[in-house]
């Protein structure tokens, strides 16, 4: 018998339940022609009568009830598959793996735990990475990126916030050497800035061409050290004002920074977007990111 002959099994089946190729064909949705050519069909593939034909319908023959046992058992199995299928993609637990820009740590982690609190059946793969993840290959199911906003056809994108940087400076540094007065002297100050891929940030691009070589206190290709480096009074540097701590001084507060903003996409798959696991976590993220734009994020600077 070929394998491939469950349409025609289901047909006959259905005959043996209603006894009837009308009312079989009813249930089915087929017309009384395909019904008695599915059972034609099966019978010849096996070569064997299934049904004893008369005026009043089709009555089973021995191996007809016998078919129709087995059938019915692989009908139920495939309704208890579907069920747990869908059980499966209605539950949101599992494993769910996040990948984020460094620096995005101090927002994205309370953000996790509160989503853990919510879904504490989810197991979080997190990681701080600038290398772009490859998501048609499930190496993340949701990434946080900055810069140019990803135009992959398999991939769908939504704008999360801007990541805003601003000029501070620890007040021990400020006790030492004061705050420049313009953004056209920044002479005899020190500064922090980015090395390698992390100096093509828009508010170096700004800052290198202001300073000489000697003014760069310290460099560094990771975001959390220029923080850090800020924080202890190293030199004057870039900071998130989303994640400056209170003790920090702005420097240049009037000076727009605007010009200093990454836009943050949230970037998932095509094929797992509307999973409810990933569902669950992006509309999360959305949401928590109401207190995290700026009146830049939204049209003409207005808030939502």
């Amino acid at each position: 018998m070929r394998l491939n002959l469950w349409t025609e099994i289901r047909t006959a089946a259905q005959v043996a339940r209603s006894g009837k190729l009308s009312s079989a064909a009813k249930v089915l949705g087929m017309h009384h022609s395909s019904v008695i050519r599915h059972i034609d069909t099966l019978e010849a593939d096996l070569g064997i009568k299934l049904f004893q034909r008369h005026a009043r319908g089709y009555t089973p023959t021995e191996a007809g009830e016998e078919l129709l046992r087995t059938a019915s058992a692989v009908d139920d199995q495939f309704t208890q598959l579907a069920a747990r299928i869908e059980h499966t993609r209605l539950e949101v637990s599992g494993r769910l793996v996040v990948t984020a820009v460094p620096g995005l740590d101090p927002l994205i982690l309370p953000a996790i735990r509160r989503y853990l609190d919510k879904y504490p059946n989810v197991q979080i793969v997190y990681s701080s990475d600038e290398r772009p993840y490859e998501l048609a290959r499930g190496e993340a199911h949701v990434a946080l990126r900055a810069g140019p906003k990803p135009t992959d056809p398999d991939v769908v994108v939504a704008t999360l916030f801007s990541f805003t940087h601003a000029l501070y400076a620890a007040p021990n540094y400020v006790e030492r050497y004061g705050l420049p007065a313009h953004p056209s002297n920044l002479e005899g100050h020190y500064f922090i800035a980015g090395e390698d891929r992390f100096v093509r940030a828009p508010f170096y691009q700004w800052l290198l061409p202001r300073v000489t070589s000697d003014a760069l206190a310290l460099r560094t290709p990771q975001i959390s050290v220029a923080y850090r480096a800020v924080e202890d009074g190293i030199g004057i540097g870039f900071i998130s004002p989303q994640l400056a701590r209170p003790d920090l001084i702005r420097v240049f507060p009037d000076l727009a920074d605007c010009m200093w903003q990454d836009p943050i996409w949230m970037v998932t798959h095509v094929d797992l977007h509307r999973s409810s696991k990933v569902q669950s976590l992006t509309r999360f993220l959305m949401e928590e990111a109401r207190a995290w734009r700026t009146p830049h994020d939204m049209p003409d600077g207005k808030g939502m």
